[in-house]
């Protein structure tokens, strides 16, 4: 088990900052977690830890929100996600987490900027197969590397403007299933072993802390601030994954 009481000390906020990006608020912002937990622990680690309190933490999401999902949209999103996580798996050294936050944070800021200064539609959008299996298969494929797969996923269920449940719900169900399938490859990487997984243990009771703190401010806030809070922190995630990123790129 890690006895550093620093690792601690950044895990303790990334695993609260998880809890509530799993309830579907501020959508995106669980990606701060593996940031955090990297100033103490080697990125992979980081992110093999972060899954199996993930894992924890899709169980009261699911439940959560078991009422309250699309069938439709899951059967577009979860299959391209399956490719994403086994193109992440064989893939897995060849790309730079940097060089991955600098793609995922680009795609997320300019997703945002469409939104505030494109033109935008008089209807909400509906859920379109194309725009589904790209979306997600990158959503898979940077939650594999980084957990960073919050951004993607945004730019496929935001525009169809669901209510603020229906949107966490279907959110909170793909990435249950798309976390719980990822523990084959990370296992297969021994990135699961006995230190990670004590050290995991240790931090599990934060998981429904958190799960319950996103869920309390889920039904607090109105739809409409819902979504601009939503969209801004989108935005400022994106700029902080590419500030990350290019500093250790062409560092």
């Amino acid at each position: 088990m890690i006895d550093d009481p620093f690792f601690y000390a950044v895990a303790i906020p990334a695993l609260l900052l998880a809890g509530i990006n799993k309830t579907g608020f501020a959508s995106g912002l669980g990606v701060l977690a593996v940031p955090l937990m990297s100033l103490a622990v080697p990125p992979l680690q980081a992110v093999a830890i972060m899954l199996v309190v993930y894992c924890v933490m899709d169980l009261f999401a699911m439940w959560a929100y078991r009422r309250h999902w699309d069938r439709t949209n899951l059967r577009i999103i979860l299959p391209a996600g399956f490719v994403g996580i086994g193109v992440g798996w064989l893939s897995a050294g060849t790309l730079s987490t940097p060089a991955i936050k600098v793609i995922v944070g680009g795609i997320a800021m300019l997703f945002t900027l469409h939104h505030w200064l494109g033109p935008h539609a008089v209807a909400p959008r509906s859920p379109t197969r194309i725009k589904g299996y790209v979306c997600s298969a990158v959503a898979g494929y940077a939650s594999f590397v980084a957990h960073a797969g919050g951004p993607p996923l945004s730019m496929y269920l935001l525009p169809q403007r669901m209510a603020p449940a229906r949107y966490v719900g279907t959110a909170a169900m793909y990435w249950g299933v798309m976390n719980y399938a990822k523990l084959l490859p990370f296992g297969a990487l021994g990135q699961l072993d006995s230190r990670n997984l004590l050290t995991a243990l240790v931090l599990l009771p934060l998981a429904p802390i958190g799960t319950r703190l996103g869920v309390w401010i889920n039904r607090t806030i109105n739809p409409v601030w819902f979504y601009r809070i939503v969209y801004a922190l989108t935005f400022a995630v994106g700029a902080k994954l590419v500030w990350d990123g290019l500093g250790k790129v062409l560092a």
